[in-house]
């Protein structure tokens, strides 16, 4: 399979996440390293529909590296959801001879490149980029190390204000239904407690939380909590303010600075890596396969375990923060 292709196409898809630049970046300069053409793809899938490709040289992405969001811009594409999407992407890359394609996005993007893959005979290769954290079979993924760096450094703030105030702070952070982003900042930041999707917590937890706080700081503390349209940081501080009235509340939600900024040397790192990878993965004759870290080794996860198995967050995180937010 790997002498059949010449040209690579790549691409962006989702929520940006720092270090997808590093990515590209990786991917470019190893293809043409050994010997493939590359051209970038605009805008993601919709971008792919609607043949928004350029060939790509090593100058396109020299001086990237450093740099937040994605020189390929993003999108979310409804149209490429469907199967006249999908085909009016399939006739870009015939047209443009592009005859594999590299996704760098979370899991809705390689859920896209699954499908994609199972419709039409075009090795697809992808690479976890999203913040969240939650992608089965790789340790990290691109984005997370640089925006738990980002929460930290706000909680940091928020905490000088919350100590002087004597405040209870619930501060929402991102990572939708993946708690990774909340507990390991959490942890990193001192925080008294995590709210996640993974540990159920019921009012009596929320308790708990409060006490732990309240005796160490007497009337201070840090909540950090997982967003969620039900229940997010307001929804908690809501409660308080109803069943515990005698504490002064408030709520930080981080929202769209956590994605953003100069990605962590880590990231860059785990970018490159995984940018190499990728093509490495191709000239083995790989196809339909996440390249993920594992134990500090590249390694290639089907699409399938990588988008339908859940990603389980470690009790041993749990435990770790409550005991040292007594």
């Amino acid at each position: 399979m790997a002498s059949k292709i010449k040209c690579i196409g790549i691409l962006t898809s989702g929520g940006d996440a720092p270090g997808m630049n590093a990515a590209i970046r990786a991917i470019t300069r190893s293809a043409i390293c050994n010997g493939f053409t590359v051209k970038g793809i605009y805008r993601g899938y919709d971008g792919l529909i609607n043949g928004e490709i350029k060939e790509f040289t090593t100058e396109d992405v020299s001086n990237i590296i450093q740099t937040g969001g994605t020189i390929l811009r993003t999108a979310r594409s409804t149209e490429f959801l469907t199967p006249e999407g999908k085909e009016k992407a399939y006739q870009q890359l015939v047209k443009h001879g592009i005859d594999a394609l590299i996704v760098i996005g979370g899991d809705g993007s390689l859920t896209g490149a699954r499908d994609f893959a199972e419709m039409y005979d075009v090795p697809c290769v992808g690479l976890p980029g999203t913040i969240d954290n939650d992608l089965y079979g790789t340790d990290s993924t691109i984005g997370y190390d640089t925006t738990l760096n980002t929460i930290t450094w706000c909680v940091d703030k928020i905490r000088d204000t919350a100590h002087s105030h004597e405040r209870i702070f619930f501060v929402e952070v991102m990572g939708r239904d993946a708690g990774f982003l909340a507990q390991n900042s959490a942890i990193a930041s001192g925080a008294e407690a995590a709210i996640i999707p993974e540990y159920n917590t019921d009012s009596d937890q929320l308790v708990k939380f409060m006490e732990r706080g309240i005796r160490k700081s007497k009337r201070s503390c840090i909540v950090i909590v997982s967003e969620s349209p039900k229940c997010g940081a307001m929804y908690y501080a809501n409660r308080v303010t109803k069943e515990y009235p005698q504490f002064d509340v408030r709520v930080s939600i981080l929202g769209h600075l956590q994605r953003g900024g100069s990605p962590s040397a880590q990231d860059r790192i785990l970018a490159s890596r995984l940018g190499v990878g990728a093509i490495e993965a191709l000239l083995q004759g790989q196809r339909n396969i996440m390249v993920g870290i594992r134990n500090d080794q590249v390694v290639y996860v089907p699409f399938v375990e990588a988008v339908t198995r859940e990603k389980p967050i470690s009790m041993e995180l749990i435990k770790v923060l409550n005991e040292l937010s007594i």
